[in-house]
């Protein structure tokens, strides 16, 4: 039967309910989406959702804040999506769950843009005042991105890592950490970029293939005597030769003060036309064919018999500047994997290296560090003072065979690390930094910060559960955290060191907060104008300010501390219940947060860690520029609408990767146009029925209606589950099966008659007309969370004077008496009717029938089927929409079958159906008595369909 709207210029001479409603079959949502955008701003919707949330239990998803710089991207809308879904549907099961959107502000890459646009060398002051603005001119445009697709929240007040507040309690933040004793002040190798000059964190490191020079280097006998009894002989049978190294970083040989080897590795004394070599026996063969050399072994020896041994450096012979010796130092790191088993050692540039030569007595002061910050060697090294140590690469090669101890060179690619910036290589270098030390006994004797995060990640949950195991990985080995910074754009870390000793001021701690209060009155700006005479006296001539900033990941890191304590403390709570971002998180914002709370609180400042993959193409390659496949969520939500990309973000399992594409995306679209079909064709359904007026009782109703009631019900208890767990594809695929299968293609298709053609206020059609109205409150709130547009266009028309369908909680359904057996039953007569369906598809196919409704049935069926199908009486025929419909109970199952003929009666003009009372009533010569009955008398009996 058709569901169109009857022409309204020639009515029937006998109408059926057809309705219409101002739900639109098309969404237009390019178009009307903006409207809500600025519906929802302009109604303070937000502001009505936490009025309407107030008092009940609190749930809080803290944001992690994105960085204030450029447009948003698809990996920003795959995040803020899923947070709203899951801010909106916590709401929806009766939590007062906030949304305070925040922004990371302070750092690197705001500071290069103030660069690029203004210059270097810019006064620190303008430079923090001009970054300062475009920070804020990059949050007003992420906010607008946000904001269209779809996600509420606290747009007006949202939490900035610039606020002047927050940058005070940053300060305060640093304060109580050092008082607990956790910061320190040391030599150490950090990662060092030259392109931004200064230390950059774990998480600001990449690895990437990098094709660079390596060498297998001679280090010449110094004490060729105690060489000799190292190997068991009473004397070297040759004065030259050496041990041997292998590197990919020659630029670090300048600075080599130690040589490594592994206390149980067996070392070969080996006998070659180029002297007498040292190398680990397992690599004795590899490396004579690589170096062109025959030799045989003479004497060998554990490693441990070589401890303290010392070689001339390999370019003592090249200048007067290297003539120095390194001595063996025992290393477990060591490996036989590649190279020669000895292992080079510049303390100053590698965090082993400087490990062992500590562990072995060096002082600071004795490192070699002869690398300046931007990556050039200092002008007093010999031979390659004021060249960059990659320009110097090929110049320590040459003077190495000049000063015959080069024994092989080729060029190696490897995996080397990178700026995540620049993408250009970076080094360990040694540099004085502030540290937060991993293994260090607080002042109050308390576990470590590394035993306290560890059992932090073991309290907290993880979805999915893969990510615990990889953040306790990166916490059980991470070293120290390089707390500062070389910059000027951050947070300062408000120290006061004596120029002479390196010691901090006695009242440090009072300092620190004396200009905390500085800086929450006038920014970070404060301290750069701070004469220090107004908090120090006269120790000002012997002290200096500190100009190291604080880690960004500090600033981000410390929200739990300055947001949800601080600035929005009236909105959150501590600890927040779910931090939720992408997988790369684990070693960045997910890790400095549970770092610093530990610090802080001894706990890690979240309940739940939940994580997502990144954005790919449809053939599972990540976006890039330069492969041109990005898609811009700005133009798809211009195109097809936000809706599409909220619909395509909820129905993907965000636990890998995302895969997008045309192709995927107008699937997507597709299954959009089915849900929307469907609440169209309820809301048309219900345009005449008020509750109030209309509704029946539960025990009035048909048992098709208690049946799709007690269906809509049992589903919604699953989806909540699952909303429960944040698994949002199974709630999709639940939803659009449900739209499609259980409604469209059952109970909505069994309905129209009994809609259509019942009389308007006739019990039957009530009856429909009721259930409809609970499938359509439980609809509308259960896509509310992910399709949020379509679900409050559909509410608006469904609810009229409804503010908004974001102040509900899911519905309650009445409850069904005996709704199991109801389910169980339906679930059997859904069976029989598939069957009934096919055998009418072949009659069809066969041509002998056209419509199913031309058909009668014949149904021969046993035990609980024929029961199940005996029990709807004559109401049988509506549920498999055919003429008539007939039921013989045979005895086994092997002996069901369904048998089509085709209706030899006259069709009904109004319903289409084939009946032998057409045209029994004259004056009505083209109605069934069924209709005469519903039109014109006290309407047609029904019982269950």
């Amino acid at each position: 039967m058709s569901d169109k709207k009857a022409d309204s210029k020639s009515p029937a001479k006998y109408p059926v309910n057809l309705l219409d409603t101002p739900f639109p079959m098309r969404g237009d949502l390019p178009k009307r989406e903006p409207q809500w955008v600025k519906e929802w701003q302009d109604q303070g919707i937000y502001e009505k959702i936490r009025a309407a949330s107030a008092g009940r239990p609190r749930f809080v998803l803290h944001d992690g804040p994105p960085y204030a710089n450029g447009d948003i991207h698809l990996g920003h809308a795959v995040n803020k999506i899923l947070k709203d879904i899951i801010v909106k549907s916590r709401n929806m099961a009766g939590f007062d769950a906030p949304y305070v959107p925040g922004w990371d502000c302070h750092g690197m890459p705001i500071e290069i843009q103030i660069e690029k646009q203004f210059g270097k060398s810019l006064p620190a002051a303008e430079v923090q005042s001009k970054a300062r603005a475009y920070a804020a001119e990059q949050i007003e445009k992420q906010k607008v991105g946000f904001k269209r697709l779809g996600v509420l929240g606290d747009w007006d007040d949202p939490y900035k890592t610039m606020n002047f507040a927050n940058e005070a309690a940053e300060i305060r933040a640093l304060a109580k950490i050092f008082e607990k004793g956790y910061v320190f002040r040391g030599l150490k190798p950090v990662n060092w970029c030259f392109d931004c000059g200064s230390a950059l964190a774990e998480a600001e490191v990449e690895y990437k293939d990098r094709t660079d020079p390596s060498v297998d280097v001679l280090f010449p006998f110094a004490e060729p005597e105690k060489t000799a009894q190292a190997f068991g002989l009473a004397a070297l049978p040759r004065a030259e030769g050496g041990i041997v190294i292998w590197t990919t970083t020659p630029w670090t040989i300048p600075a080599n003060q130690a040589l490594n080897v592994h206390p149980e590795i067996t070392y070969a004394l080996v006998d070659t036309p180029r002297g007498l070599l040292i190398l680990a026996q397992e690599r004795v063969a590899p490396c004579l064919e690589q170096f062109g050399l025959t030799g045989n072994v003479i004497a060998t020896a554990p490693g441990a018999a070589l401890a303290n041994l010392r070689f001339h450096h390999p370019l003592a012979a090249a200048h007067l500047g290297f003539k120095r010796t390194s001595p063996i130092y025992l290393g477990e790191y060591v490996t036989t994997d590649t190279g020669t088993g000895i292992v080079h050692s510049s303390p100053a540039y590698g965090v082993e290296d400087f490990e062992s030569c500590k562990a072995h007595g060096m002082a600071d002061s004795d490192i070699i560090n002869p690398v300046m910050g931007d990556g050039r060697y200092i002008e007093s090294l010999p031979l390659f003072g004021g060249l960059s140590i990659w320009a110097a690469n090929p110049k320590i090669i040459e003077a190495l065979e000049g000063a015959g101890t080069l024994l092989h060179t080729e060029k190696e690619q490897h995996s080397y690390m990178h700026c995540w910036r620049h993408k250009t290589p970076i080094i360990y270098r040694a540099t004085s930094q502030w540290f937060a030390g991993m293994d260090v006994t607080p002042n109050d004797d308390g576990a470590t910060l590394r035993e306290t995060a560890l059992a932090g990640i073991e309290a907290t949950a993880f979805y999915p559960s893969w990510g615990k195991q990889r953040l306790y990985n990166m916490i059980a080995n991470r070293p120290d955290w390089t707390l500062s910074r070389q910059r000027q754009w951050g947070v300062p870390m408000a120290f006061f060191v004596h120029k002479e000793t390196g010691d901090l001021h006695p009242r440090t701690l009072e300092l620190l907060e004396q200009v905390a209060q500085r800086v929450e009155a006038g920014g970070i700006e404060a301290w750069q104008t701070l004469d220090a005479r107004e908090l120090i006296g006269d120790d000002a001539n012997l002290y200096e300010k500190n100009r190291d900033t604080l880690d960004v990941w500090f600033d981000s890191g410390t929200t739990h501390w300055h947001v949800l304590r601080g600035s929005h403390r009236e909105a959150s709570q501590f600890p927040a219940d779910l931090y939720l971002e992408g997988s790369d998180q684990h070693r960045g914002w997910f890790h400095s947060s549970l770092l610093t709370a530990s610090m802080l609180d001894g706990r890690a400042p979240y309940r739940a860690l939940l994580t997502h993959g990144f954005t790919v193409d449809g053939e599972g390659r990540k976006m890039s520029k330069s492969l041109g496949n990005g898609i811009d969520p700005h133009e798809v939500a211009n195109r097809l609408g936000a809706e599409i990309i909220r619909l395509w973000i909820a129905s993907t399992d965000y636990s890998g990767e995302l895969a997008i594409s045309e192709e995927i995306l107008k699937r997507v679209t597709e299954g959009y146009r089915r849900i929307r079909n469907t609440l169209r064709f309820l809301l048309a359904n219900l345009s005449d029925f008020d509750f109030d007026q209309h509704a029946r009782p539960i025990g009035e109703w048909l048992e098709i209606d208690r049946y799709a009631v007690a269906l809509s019900a049992s589903l919604q208890q699953e989806i909540l589950a699952y909303y429960e767990k944040f698994e949002f594809h199974p709630v999709v695929a639940k939803l659009q099966t449900f739209c499609s299968e259980d409604l469209g293609g059952f109970y909505l298709d069994v309905l129209k008659d009994r809609l259509y053609t019942s009389a308007p206020d006739s019990p039957a059609r009530r009856s429909a007309q009721t259930a409809l109205y609970h499938i359509a409150q439980g609809l509308l709130r259960a896509i509310a969370p992910f399709l949020s547009f379509t679900a409050e266009e559909a509410w608006k028309v469904f609810q009229p004077g409804s503010d908004t369908i974001f102040t509900e909680t899911y519905y309650v359904y009445p409850e069904m008496p005996e709704a199991q057996a109801l389910l169980q039953k339906w679930a059997l007569l859904r069976t029989v009717r598939g069957n009934v369906t096919k055998a009418l598809e072949e009659a069809r196919a066969a041509e002998q029938i056209g419509s199913s409704l031309q058909a009668e049935v014949r149904i021969l069926a046993s035990g609980a089927a024929y029961d199940a199908l005996a029990s709807l009486g004559d109401d049988l025929k509506f549920v498999l929409i055919t003429s008539a419909a007939t039921i013989v109970k045979v005895d086994a199952e092997a002996d069901e079958a369904v048998e089509v003929v085709t209706s030899k009666y006259l069709k009904c003009e109004r319903c289409w159906h084939y009946r032998a009372d057409v045209g029994a009533d004259a004056e009505h010569p083209t109605l069934c008595g069924r209709c005469t009955s519903n039109l014109f008398g006290n309407g047609e009996q029904r019982s269950a369909a």
